[in-house]
């Protein structure tokens, strides 16, 4: 994953890409380069290895790089190590085609051989240098401009491509095009800006355009003209963002991932808010109605990484309300399945972003077969939001840091909202059973509220793990589930080995991973399944494991048997896991503070995967 920023207009670019690319950081964070043009004069390029502070140490934060249009990146290293020769922007050989890209060329072997030949060559070990020069031969070939080259390269290159290039005929110009990765366009009073994602735009301007799949965009001084891949020009539609420039920004927090942790009570919130009218459930928005829910006959929940464990504690929710048999797929495996889909089925397709690779993948390998989907997404106007039958918006707002936190609980509220909208559709929930269950989900936020405020108490307690190598997490039912998000954050951000198992499959191997001090985080808020659990956690004791307990209020003899205990607020049991994972969040993020890591840049990982 990498992040683009793009500038043409009145002002100097160089600070302006600076600064969009800091809030595009946490796309990849391996080295960094701009490419500036003044005028008529020669394109500036400066390129760095390692976070964006080097590159903007460089460039006296872009104040000694003059121009009123450029282009900048910010890297993850894909194809070739990070270095400054691998930096994004590449040039063609004479410089005359600049550009930076996001995602994977999966036939650049084969193009740069038949370039070489050509008489191109290579610099870097990128896929994206084989880009530009087949654009720039393209282009000096057929003479007939930038949209017509950069259209006959699109056909050529197979793969997943965001590409912002500037061609020195054209001072003031950048051309953008893309292919499953994506891609903004901003405009506003004379300047337009390109970039991945909206927080890099968000101070500037909230009217955006969404280039599609396959479509060129030529950018001027505050004008946009769109393009198919026949180079026919095409409408679009601007979009306001409703996104506040604010909550893009740390607002006195220290890091992304505990400011998002905080903003928790609120996006859930907003999230309930967001369907439910005058104490009912209302679906009109998302386009479900009462008789496509009676019709559904079975339901496959596909995501990848945290989204996929909202989908493992969804199931059980969908599964206890209504009499649907739910399957949960990893994206990354659903797609390369060759195995039949039920009819009357429904394809749930949860991304933060909207637009993972592999989930979207999924979501046009079920459309294909003629299956209806819908797609849970924060991201309005992504492609898993464009493509999908129905869309469920989840309110988190920006998510920035890599460790997602407030995308996923709302994730989860929305996994819950569509359990019981079903239920009732199909006359397996009463109406007061359902009004009853969302009271109870309104006290959701406050409960969170409550647990952030006894953080102080699960700092402590991560001080003493993070001289820790091996962590455990044991749960049965949804606690399993939330126990393999908290697992997650765990190895993702503190580097400690981390895995979750399913309590009762510790007999079955994974037992014989416990030596003495290994800690072990128990998760026990379903009732029926707590005593089960406190048995499981007996057998790892007695092997010499270091035990947490994380349980209800109430459940007070885990203190006889835990090291250490932290309580939430006693809700329904299928709406736990909101309140259960809030602890694990803080247990990851404190213990890696503790280790002195980089919170909200976990090493080789970037936000969102839109490449394989």
């Amino acid at each position: 994953m990498c992040g683009i920023v793009g500038f043409t207009g009145s002002r100097q670019a160089a600070p302006i890409l600076l600064d969009g690319l800091s809030k595009l950081e946490y796309r990849g964070y391996d080295s960094a380069g701009i490419a500036v043009r003044d005028g008529d004069a020669k394109t500036e390029v400066v390129k760095a290895k390692g976070k964006l502070k080097v590159l903007k140490e460089m460039t006296n934060n872009g104040d000694a790089v003059k121009g009123t249009c450029g282009i900048g990146h910010t890297r993850w290293a894909t194809h070739g190590e990070p270095s400054t020769l691998n930096a994004h922007p590449h040039a063609s050989d004479d410089e005359a085609v600049i550009a930076v890209h996001n995602g994977i060329i999966e036939n650049y072997q084969e193009l740069r051989e038949k370039l070489s030949k050509s008489g191109y060559e290579f610099k870097s070990q990128t896929d994206t240098e084989v880009a530009v020069k087949l654009i720039d031969y393209y282009y000096k070939k057929y003479g007939e401009g930038p949209v017509d080259s950069i259209a006959r390269a699109m056909i050529r290159i197979r793969g997943s491509y965001a590409l912002a290039v500037m061609f020195n005929d054209y001072p003031g110009e950048i051309y953008t095009a893309r292919k499953d990765s994506p891609m903004i366009i901003g405009i506003t009073g004379g300047e337009t800006y390109v970039a991945s994602d909206v927080p890099a735009i968000l101070k500037y301007t909230r009217n955006v355009y969404y280039i599609g799949n396959r479509e060129i965009a030529k950018l001027e001084k505050g004008a946009v003209t769109f393009y198919n891949i026949d180079r026919e020009e095409i409408q679009k539609e601007l979009t306001e963002i409703k996104w506040d420039a604010e909550a893009a920004e740390k607002g006195g927090y220290e890091h992304f991932m505990l400011k998002e942790i905080h903003e928790q009570p609120k996006v859930v919130r907003d999230t309930i808010n967001s369907v439910v009218k005058d104490g009912k459930i209302d679906f009109s928005d998302i386009g479900l109605t009462d008789n496509d829910m009676k019709d559904i006959t079975q339901i496959y929940i596909v995501a990848c990484g945290s989204a996929y464990h909202v989908g493992m504690a969804v199931q059980y929710v969908i599964e206890d309300f209504t009499s649907i048999p739910v399957r949960v797929e990893l994206a990354s495996e659903f797609r390369y399945r060759k195995m039949s889909l039920v009819k009357g089925s429904l394809v749930i397709i949860i991304s933060q972003s909207g637009e993972t690779a592999d989930s979207l993948a999924a979501l046009r390998e079920a459309k294909d077969k003629g299956i209806r989907t819908l797609g849970i997404v924060n991201v309005v106007g992504s492609s898993i939001a464009r493509e999908a039958d129905s869309v469920f918006y989840t309110l988190a707002g920006p998510e920035i840091s890599v460790a997602t936190t407030k995308a996923y609980s709302t994730q989860l509220i929305a996994g819950y909202l569509l359990a019981m909208g079903f239920a009732v559709a199909r006359g397996e929930m009463s109406e007061e059973k359902c009004g009853a269950l969302i009271t109870e989900l309104n006290t959701i936020p406050d409960k969170i509220g409550k647990i952030l405020e006894d953080k102080e108490r699960i700092q402590w307690y991560a001080n003493k793990l993070a001289g820790a190598k091996d962590a455990f997490f044991i749960g049965r039912g949804i606690d399993y589930a939330i126990g393999l998000e908290g697992s997650l954050k765990m190895k993702e951000i503190s580097y400690i080995h981390s895995e979750a198992y399913a309590a009762g499959e510790l007999k079955h191997g994974p037992i014989s991973l416990i030596e003495e001090g290994v800690p072990v985080i128990g998760v026990l808020t379903q009732q029926d399944l707590y005593e089960k659990t406190v048995s499981n956690m007996v057998e790892v004791k007695s092997r010499g494991a270091s035990l947490m307990g994380l349980t209800t209020y109430g459940n007070y003899n885990m203190e006889d048997l835990a090291d250490f205990t932290v309580y939430i607020p006693q809700t329904d049991d299928h709406f736990a896991g909101s309140l259960s994972v809030i602890p694990l969040q803080l247990l990851g993020y404190y213990v890696s503070v503790a280790k002195g890591y980089d919170v909200d840049k976990p090493r080789n990982l970037a936000k969102s995967v839109t490449v394989e």
